[in-house]
């Protein structure tokens, strides 16, 4: 007996905060002033007559586990689809408001507005693409994009004075500058690798195309303007390329995060590339969608494909400050005349402080997901290439792509040898779980792929 007509439906949900609320992604949190383009939740529904799957990347920098928690407790609610059939991430635009509870030490406290808005949003955006599910057929695709991305962590000079905020020194140093005179070269690779699925309905019409892109943002936007940075630009200009305008249903792009926790889009072996606001988003954004297009009439649809999926929850250590890292924050913090000596050292203190109050141990979500024969790796942190690179090479299933910031935001996730090298992604605080984290994450990952390798 043949198997079941693949089904699938997709939907947008806005997001867009309001203004006056602070822009997250940099060092300061200016409010919000104008909106230059509506935020999402891009969601996409599979159903292969046994198993369903839904998929959702919001623009946000990041969407604590807590309120991804929240959306699939109401869709759970009003369609029975479990919780672990669900995997929900955040694209990492540094251009959109917080999505989080004021103190990270305390994840139980009740959502602050804009967290349960997102949250009923995202549920409403899988619950419409339920309600479009209809017979489909899928492929799915590869293209390189070598230009866009560039490793921002440089291995410096010996004697380049690189002190982090906890009066150490760093081997690296993240975005340091063309003209720096310490430049030596890179400290690690990157991931020219762009993986898609393409959804159509059976009679060719587009219904969705997921992308993904190991880049951690473009920025260049308008000063205090929300935007969903080149996420929302790819989803736009791939829908003009494959002539997909004002269908009804509308065509949803999505364009995931891939695995650039020390990936970006700035050269520092060249002189800066100066453009107007959004102008090199555009570009970024146009010259990944034209490598998608260049493939996208190869492809070969198939209307029978199997679905499967695997969730783990994993307890990893919190890193704890040292008795005299914690002295020394809260002699800082009970001074807030006194000026920094050391680089953003006022704001590690505070971290340094949620750490000490946090838990010891905290659950992280993975997930491993099958289509076909691809496969998806789902990792809540902002995942350093080697560790993307590393999955895709060990994965049984071909092509494998990871999508980061999915299920949950708990900072950054380096490598053991990353780790030794300092820098800010390692930084305590930034990084918030046990160095050896990524080793464990990617030994989970791996086995639930071979769990379900065709």
């Amino acid at each position: 007996m043949a198997s079941p007509v693949l089904r699938a439906g997709a939907a947008t949900s806005n997001i867009t905060p309001w203004l006056g609320d602070p822009i997250v992604g940099g060092w300061n949190a200016p409010p919000a002033r104008h909106i230059h383009d509506e935020l999402h939740a891009r969601c996409l529904v599979l159903d292969d007559g046994t198993t369903r799957l839904a998929f959702v990347v919001a623009d946000s920098v990041g969407i604590p586990r807590e309120v991804f928690q929240e959306a699939k407790r109401q869709i759970q609610e009003h369609t029975g689809l479990a919780p672990d059939r669900m995997l929900m991430a955040a694209d990492h635009t540094h251009s959109a408001t917080a999505c989080r509870a004021k103190s990270a030490s305390e994840p139980d406290q009740e959502l602050p507005d804009y967290a349960r808005f997102v949250a009923r949003r995202i549920s409403d955006g899988v619950r419409r693409a339920i309600n479009q599910l209809e017979p489909a057929r899928l492929a799915w695709g590869t293209a390189s994009v070598p230009d866009q991305v560039f490793n921002r962590r440089w291995l410096m000079k010996p004697g380049t004075p690189l002190p982090d905020p906890f009066g150490g020194t760093d081997q690296v140093k993240m975005n340091p500058g063309h003209q720096n005179p310490g430049l030596l070269a890179p400290s690690g690779p990157v991931d020219p690798e762009v993986c898609f699925l393409s959804v159509q309905a059976a009679d060719g019409r587009p219904i969705a195309l997921l992308a993904n892109y190991s880049l951690h943002y473009v920025g260049g936007t308008g000063p205090q303007e929300i935007s969903a940075d080149y996420f929302a630009a790819f989803a736009d200009r791939i829908q003009q390329l494959i002539g997909a305008d004002r269908l009804d249903p509308p065509l949803v792009g999505i364009m995931s995060n891939g695995t650039s926790g020390n990936v970006n889009n700035v050269n520092y072996a060249a002189p800066p590339d100066r453009r107007k606001p959004y102008e090199k988003i555009r570009l970024v954004a146009d010259r990944v969608a034209q490598a998608v297009f260049a493939e996208y009439g190869k492809l070969s649809y198939r209307d029978r494909i199997s679905l499967a999926m695997r969730q783990r929850e994993l307890e990893l250590a919190v890193r704890k400050p040292t008795p005299e890292q914690l002295a020394q924050a809260r002699e800082m913090l009970a001074h807030p005349e006194r000026p920094d000596k050391l680089p953003h050292q006022r704001t590690y203190a505070r971290r340094i402080v949620d750490l000490h109050e946090a838990p010891a141990t905290i659950p992280v979500t993975l997930q491993a997901v099958r289509i076909g024969e691809v496969g998806i790796a789902a990792i809540p942190f902002e995942t350093f290439v080697e560790t993307g690179l590393a999955l895709k090479a060990a994965s049984p299933l071909k092509p494998t792509f990871t999508i980061s910031l999915a299920n949950g935001s708990h900072g950054y996730l380096p490598t053991p040898e990353q780790h030794r090298l300092g820098g800010y992604e390692t930084w305590l605080g930034t990084s918030k779980v046990e160095p050896d984290a990524s080793t464990k994450i990617s030994a989970a990952l791996l086995e639930m792929f071979a769990e379900m390798k065709p």
